[in-house]
């Protein structure tokens, strides 16, 4: 049987499943009193019919597609990270002490290099926390990432209200990153070059885990760490590292959404964007390209998100039940897939 043969009911069923999720979610939308078609209408027409709303998905896909990836490349190694949301929190928090070292009067090239290299290594060695804690204690790492989560949001807290608050009067929040701090955007756009280092990073995960020795041997512990072990292979070091790589891409997301949208440490900083990267990631089946598909079609929901509320009287959380559905479509989907295949 050909590709195009073997791709056209792939395709068809894709279609399918996502038509379910639109279908179950208009019964929803007309049980709240709205029109299903003048509903989707209004959420294209904002969505994809206007240039801002456009560059907003750019910039939001950013941090999701680094955030997508800080979960792909320890899934390689059979990990499961869930301490994206904490990893972008201290990346952004190291970024922004960087700053506040720095101070205004260096220059801006070199406050970006020193806030990438400070979220980057910060992102690693919160993400290498929870890599210990599985080596030493054999603390599983999906519940350690996801408690460091908290410790890293109260880390933010104790910053913004104590020593890094900026003003005691009004909310409590850090300095404003300098202009000339801030991430450049693409000639004529409002969208920022972080979505050209989330594309890079794409492209050199994609060959790490699968063009490199140590993408293959990640990928034999995560299959069998016992027979990896038996080969001689040094499975806590590559556990240690893929966790770590990780949370250094995580932490580079914390410190583009600083640079390029924040430009400032506030309560609700990044809020949901590590959860949400988790989510894009797992609808990419923990593939670097794919991610890319997926961080776009949660961008676009977000974006979308605004036209329920705006348009059609939803509540704001309307779009995060559309998420919902599209996401258990596609998962269910593929699973059904697996076992058919199988």
């Amino acid at each position: 049987m050909s590709t195009v043969q073997t791709a056209a009911p792939v395709a068809l069923r894709w279609v399918g499943a996502l038509a379910a999720a639109l279908v179950i979610f208009s019964i929803l939308l007309m049980t709240k009193g709205a029109n299903p078609i003048d509903a989707y209408q209004g959420m294209w027409q904002s969505t994809f019919q206007r240039s801002r709303s456009i560059e907003e998905i750019f910039i939001q896909m950013s941090p999701l597609v680094l955030g997508a990836l800080a979960v792909a490349v320890p899934a390689r190694a059979g990990l499961t990270n869930v301490g994206g949301e904490g990893q972008i929190i201290i990346g952004a928090v190291a970024a922004c002490g960087m700053f506040l070292l720095l101070g205004d009067g260096a220059s801006g090239g070199l406050i970006l290099v020193a806030m990438l290299v400070a979220s980057v290594v910060a992102g690693a060695l919160w993400a290498g926390l929870a890599a210990a804690l599985r080596l030493v204690a054999g603390v599983n790492e999906a519940i350690s990432t996801l408690l460091l989560n908290f410790v890293a949001l109260d880390v933010l807290l104790f910053l913004i209200y104590q020593p890094w608050r900026e003003s005691p009067v009004g909310q409590p929040a850090t300095r404003e990153l300098v202009d000339v701090a801030k991430l450049p955007v693409i000639s004529g756009t409002k969208v920022h070059i972080g979505i050209v280092v989330a594309v890079v990073m794409v492209v050199v995960v994609h060959l790490l885990i699968n063009r490199t020795r140590w993408g293959f041997r990640i990928s034999v512990a995560g299959g069998n760490s016992e027979a990896a072990r038996r080969s001689g292979l040094k499975v806590s070091m590559l556990v240690l590292s893929a966790l770590m790589i990780g949370g250094a891409l995580a932490g580079l997301a914390g410190m583009i959404h600083f640079a390029g949208v924040e430009y400032k440490l506030r309560p609700g900083f990044g809020s949901q964007l590590g959860y949400t990267s988790f989510l894009a990631c797992w609808m990419a089946r923990h593939q670097p390209f794919p991610i890319l598909v997926a961080a776009f079609v949660f961008a676009s929901l977000s974006v979308a998100g605004d036209s329920l509320q705006l348009d059609s009287g939803l509540p704001a959380a309307s779009v995060n039940v559309l998420t919902a559905l599209i996401l258990i479509a596609v998962l269910g989907f593929t699973t059904m897939r697996k076992k058919a295949n199988a």
